[in-house]
């Protein structure tokens, strides 16, 4: 991606399109610009993993075993990812247009693929709508901090940071299956 090899600011819709094998009018047809482009790369990329959650992931036969599974797939995904977080996450933090996609892709479409995986286990169909919502994202949550922040800003070792995630997770996960959590705190 030569968003993150040259930057978003200095790359030129001529250099996308020379990499892409297409005209350069295609693209500010298509994507209004490069500006354009960058949500359409996160709509893309949201939907792929969406369907991989689905796809690649097979059922476990336990609500530890699944989440955990989610989170170690979101932390290595985070991993794989992390040059297209260096660029898109500053972006976000400017552009509302993006924000407004990354909303709709994480907090909607991805938080909803993972919480239909935890409501099939018996701990999670009691559990209320807003913690629901918080266990599903909180997959999320532990994939980014521990697949991308840590390892990639921080510099902490990405085995290292996968296992604090891990245990992080392992923490988690007993308190829903000891039916520990409520709403009041």
């Amino acid at each position: 991606m030569l968003f993150s090899t040259r930057g978003y600011e200095a790359t030129t819709t001529r250099e996308i399109a020379a990499a892409a094998g297409c005209a350069e009018g295609l693209i500010h047809r298509y994507f209004n610009g490069k500006a354009g482009l960058l949500p359409a790369l996160v709509e893309d990329l949201m939907a792929n993993e969406v369907a991989d959650i689905g796809l690649s992931l097979p059922s476990a036969s336990t609500l530890e075993e699944e989440f955990l599974q989610l989170v170690s797939w979101e932390i290595d995904r985070a991993w794989q990812k992390r040059d297209f977080f260096r660029v898109f996450i500053p972006r976000a933090m400017v552009d509302p247009s993006l924000s407004n996609v990354m909303s709709q892709a994480v907090l909607s479409a991805r938080s909803e693929a993972i919480a239909k995986r935890l409501r099939r286990y018996p701990q999670c169909r009691d559990l209320g709508t807003e913690q629901m919502e918080a266990l599903s994202q909180s997959v999320g949550v532990l994939g980014m901090i521990f697949g991308f922040m840590r390892p990639v800003i921080l510099g902490q070792d990405k085995n290292v940071a996968k296992r604090i995630g891990i245990t992080h997770a392992k923490t988690l996960i007993l308190g829903v299956k000891h039916g520990t959590i409520d709403n009041d705190f």
